[in-house]
């Protein structure tokens, strides 16, 4: 990619994300018709944030750039796509398995602009689950690349056509409804992306 081009990429990702900020300020509205037109629009605009952000990140760079780790025991960016790969599938599961459960009655604790802001700020870090640990062993970036984006079309399609009232069933096992965890895996994938960012930008990163 390009100085010129990156530049572009990441003055488009701003634009997005100050939008969705400043609507995620607004208070969340509940429709028995499904997602609002505002709500299915952010949506929509961090998912496809996040696919374009991620296939740029990593266009063009040779297999000793995409191996590459800070320290012996730190993710390459392999190894952070590979994890994207696996964790993904697994929150989409729980997305699914949530919309079968009858409508929340109480109110929720999490706010849409405190998970973009989770998408946003690397300052607290955490380990993953064992489950979503990368093996380390795929042949070459593509493999979980491929992955990802062919779950990320269904997620789109989905976005982009269902009637289900999303902000109408609450997260299993969280304090969010499932729009908002819809909003979450995106706003995951944009936290490793940035990840990513932050490998390349080692002093040690090979040119």
């Amino acid at each position: 990619m390009t100085g010129s081009t990156a530049v572009q990429q990441y003055r488009r990702v701003r634009h997005i994300l100050l939008a969705l900020v400043l609507a995620a300020s607004l208070p969340a509205v509940s429709s028995a018709q499904g997602m609002t037109a505002g709500d299915r629009q952010r949506l929509l605009a961090h998912l496809e944030m996040t696919d374009g952000w991620l296939q740029s990140e990593i266009k063009g760079l040779s297999e000793a750039q995409l191996r590459f780790r800070m320290k012996p025991d730190s993710w390459s960016i392999t190894d952070v796509v590979e994890h994207l790969s696996i964790a993904e599938p697994q929150y989409w599961k729980q997305l699914t398995e949530s919309m079968k459960q009858p409508p929340k009655t109480e109110k929720l604790e999490a706010t849409d602009a405190a998970i973009l802001w989770y998408g946003i700020d690397r300052t607290n870090r955490t380990t993953t689950g064992d489950a979503r640990v990368p093996t380390g062993k795929v042949s070459n970036v593509r493999e979980p690349l491929d992955r990802f984006l062919k779950l990320r079309a269904t997620m789109r399609e989905y976005a982009t056509t269902t009637t289900d009232d999303l902000r109408s069933r609450k997260l299993l096992e969280g304090n969010m409804d499932v729009y908002q965890w819809f909003l979450m895996i995106s706003s995951h994938a944009q936290r490793h992306i940035l990840q990513i960012r932050e490998i390349k930008g080692d002093p040690k990163y090979p040119s």
